[in-house]
């Protein structure tokens, strides 16, 4: 009896971990060489020490669309993912042919739309990119709706007034200093990875967009605004002005209320951990929280936010 006793028991033991394991979940980020990687990663970690049944990994992804699309099928917990995609989506328009079930938890930081080019390339303008090799971006990603969007906006059409290329933020900036391409698009955060190493290698230029440039697309497409980056962000470059549009992060509309209140609630109260990752963290805060107008926060989420106010 105590034979068969001892080995319920070790049967139970092997057993018992298997019942109270967390469930394992992805968060779409983007490539390593840009900022939603680290961030989802640090963000990955809180929720996993922090949300209880929670096991969360960062996952490296095309980015927005691509971390869209695999929140709205199931296959991730959450994505990280510019405005205007994720706003698409809600209303079934860009890459979206129908509407999607899509919320959000909370802004993170904007997203800034960088147009690189070497300083020897006699490119001064977005006009100047006619007949030119091009960067738009990787297939999937944000920075290829944008940049086409971009382009397009000034009388470019992308499939016949351009060579373009289809590629991530760092194969993008080999390209451009290997001479492969003679600008590319990077739209990511303030001193994202990926220009700040060219910039300490290469003489560039990041293009500034005019203020009639900027007003015209900004009416059309809501989600984005100016933004001045501040000279000296990146070695040698002077002050720029370009467009930004904020980074959410996207759910499924169907995420229950407890789970959406329990993720913003750990990632607000740990936040700080995030920041000691990604600088730009700092512009994650709750009063920054509902950036991205036209696309609702989750009731879950918006549930926490709320309770900071009383």
């Amino acid at each position: 009896m105590d034979v068969i006793k001892r080995n319920l028991m070790l049967a139970l033991a092997c057993l018992l971990p298997l019942s109270v394991s967390a469930a394992n979940y992805s968060i779409g980020t983007g490539g390593q060489s840009g900022i939603y990687y680290p961030f989802g990663g640090a963000l990955a970690k809180v929720w996993s020490e922090h949300v209880p049944d929670v096991n969360a990994k960062a996952e490296v992804t095309a980015a927005s669309v691509e971390n869209t699309i695999k929140v709205v099928r199931g296959d991730m917990i959450a994505g990280i993912a510019m405005g205007n995609v994720v706003l698409d989506a809600y209303k079934g328009e860009g890459k979206f042919p129908k509407k999607m079930p899509v919320k959000t938890l909370f802004a993170l930081y904007p997203n800034l739309v960088h147009t690189l080019t070497l300083e020897k390339s006699g490119i001064n303008s977005l006009a100047d990119l006619k007949g030119k090799r091009v960067s738009l971006g990787a297939p999937g990603s944000g920075t290829a709706v944008t940049s086409a969007a971009l382009l397009e906006s000034v009388g470019i059409d992308v499939k016949k007034d351009i060579k373009a290329v289809y590629l991530n933020y760092s194969e993008t900036t080999n390209a451009l200093a290997n001479g492969q391409v003679d600008a590319g698009f990077i739209v990511g955060g303030q001193g994202v990875g990926a220009v700040t190493q060219i910039a300490l290698t290469h003489k560039i230029k990041v293009l500034s967009i005019s203020e009639q440039e900027s007003k015209a697309f900004v009416t059309s497409n809501p989600a984005y605004s100016a933004y001045d980056i501040p000279a000296g962000v990146y070695n040698n470059v002077g002050e720029v002005s370009t467009l930004s549009v904020w980074n959410v992060l996207v759910v499924n509309a169907n995420m229950t209320d407890e789970m959406a209140y329990d993720l913003t609630k750990a990632a607000y109260e740990n936040m700080s951990d995030i920041r000691k990752v990604v600088k730009m963290a700092e512009m994650t805060t709750p009063q920054n929280a509902d950036r991205l107008q036209g696309v609702p926060l989750h009731a879950g989420a918006k549930k926490y936010l709320d309770s900071l106010s009383k």
